[in-house]
C-alpha cells in the first residue's frame, strides 16, 4: 500500500516536470522577437501615375508604400505629411513608382523651369493648343475670358458645283461652230470645229401647259448658298484671350511701382482680335480647316462646372421651318408698301450721335 502511494508520487512529480519542461521550451521557441529585432515599417508617398513636368500633385495621383523606418530619409512624405505635399507642381516628370522628395516638387505660386515656354504646362497630356481669329460677338461681347470653359459654334455655307470642273453651277454655255467641203467622193464633208463662248449660264427647256411650247430658262442670278450650323466642340477650355507676350516674364520678380504720369500717357489696349484653346489633336486639324475654308466660328460661354455633354441638330432654313413651327408665307393679291427687301434694324434716339450746342 506505501509503495503503491510512492509510485503514484513519482509518476505525478514526472508529469509535472514534463508539463512544466514542455511549457518552458515551448515559450523559449516561440517567443517573439524582442522589440530590438522587430522591423517597423512607415509609409511614404509615391507616384501611383505618370505626373508631366509643371502638372499638379493631387491625392488621385498619389498613393502609399511601406518600406523599412531605417530607409526613410527625412526628404520623404509620410502619410501624416500629406498637406505638405497636396497642391504642389512638379519640378520634372514624374514616372509612376517614384518615391516623391521634396526635391522633385515646389509650390504652386514658383515658376517651374521646364523647356519651352511656361504656358505650355497648362496643357494637359494629350490635348494641344490652337489659336482662331475672333471679334466681339464671336466671344459673347469678351465675356469669355481666359480660362472660361466654352462650346465652339461652325456655320458654313454650301453650293452645287460640277463634278468634274469643281466650278459652281450653273455652267456657262457655248456654241459649237464649224466650216468644210465635200469629199471628191460625194461625202459628208469634214467639218472643223471651233468654240465661241457665249457666256450665258446653262439652263432647261420647260413646256409652258397652256401654248404648250417649250421655253428654254436661265438662271436669273448666281446660285445661292445654303447655309448650315452645328456645335462641333463642346466644354473646350480657353487658354488665353489675346495674344501671348513676346517676352516671357519672370514671376518672381519683384513688380515696379505704378508710375500714374506714365499709366495715362499709354494708350489703352486693343480689343483682342484671337483666342488659343485647349483641344484635342483631331479636333485641332478640324479648326484648321474651317479657318482655311472661311467657315464663320462663334464660342459660347458655359459654367465651367457643367461637363455635360447635349446631342445637338444643325440648323438650316428647313430645321427652323419645321422645329419652330415658321409657315411659309402664302402668296396674297396685296402687299405691304413700301415694298420690304432687307430687314434692318429701326433708328432709335440714343442711338444717333448729337453734337452738343456752343457755348
Amino acid at each position: 500500500m506505501r509503495r503503491g502511494r510512492t509510485l503514484i508520487l513519482v509518476l505525478l512529480i514526472v508529469i509535472i516536470a514534463l508539463v512544466v519542461g514542455f511549457v518552458a521550451l515551448r515559450q523559449f521557441l516561440f517567443t517573439p522577437q524582442t522589440s530590438e529585432d522587430q522591423t517597423l515599417y512607415v509609409e511614404v508617398y509615391y507616384a501611383a501615375q505618370n505626373i508631366p513636368q509643371g502638372g499638379r500633385v493631387t491625392e488621385d495621383v498619389l498613393a502609399t508604400l511601406s518600406i523599412p523606418q531605417e530607409n526613410v530619409v527625412s526628404v520623404m512624405y509620410t502619410r501624416d505629411e500629406l498637406p505638405f505635399l497636396v497642391d504642389k507642381i512638379a519640378k520634372l516628370p514624374l514616372d509612376q513608382g517614384v518615391v516623391i522628395t521634396e526635391s522633385m516638387i515646389t509650390d504652386s505660386a514658383a515658376a517651374v523651369a521646364i523647356s519651352g515656354p511656361q504656358w505650355a504646362s497648362l496643357i494637359p497630356p494629350g490635348m494641344t493648343a490652337i489659336a482662331i481669329p475672333i471679334d466681339r460677338l464671336a466671344v459673347s461681347a469678351y465675356a469669355i475670358n481666359t480660362g472660361a470653359h466654352v462650346n465652339v459654334n461652325a456655320c458654313l455655307l454650301f453650293v452645287d458645283v460640277d463634278p468634274s470642273y469643281q466650278t459652281i453651277l450653273p455652267n456657262l454655255t457655248a456654241s459649237l461652230t464649224g466650216t468644210g467641203l465635200p469629199t471628191a467622193e460625194g461625202g459628208l464633208p469634214v467639218l472643223s470645229l471651233g468654240v465661241g463662248a457665249s457666256g450665258s449660264p446653262q439652263g432647261r427647256l420647260e413646256l409652258d401647259p397652256s401654248v404648250q411650247q417649250p421655253y428654254y430658262l436661265v438662271p436669273s442670278e448666281a446660285q445661292r448658298p445654303r447655309m448650315v450650323c452645328q456645335t462641333l466642340l463642346q466644354d473646350v477650355v480657353v487658354m488665353r484671350l489675346g495674344d501671348f507676350p513676346l517676352v516671357e516674364t519672370d514671376p518672381n520678380a519683384a513688380a515696379q511701382p505704378a508710375d500714374p504720369a506714365a499709366a495715362e500717357q499709354q494708350p489703352a489696349p486693343a480689343n483682342p482680335d484671337i483666342v488659343t484653346l485647349i483641344v484635342s489633336p483631331q479636333d485641332s486639324i478640324t479648326l484648321s480647316y474651317l479657318m482655311y475654308t472661311n467657315a464663320n466660328i462663334t464660342l459660347t460661354l458655359r459654367n465651367p462646372s457643367d461637363q455635360a455633354r447635349l446631342a445637338t441638330e444643325a440648323s438650316t432654313l428647313q430645321f427652323l421651318l419645321s422645329q419652330y413651327n415658321i409657315p411659309v408665307p402664302a402668296k396674297l393679291p396685296y402687299a405691304m408698301h413700301p415694298a420690304l427687301t432687307t430687314l434692318t434694324s429701326p433708328d432709335l434716339p440714343n442711338d444717333v450721335a448729337t453734337e452738343e450746342p456752343a457755348q
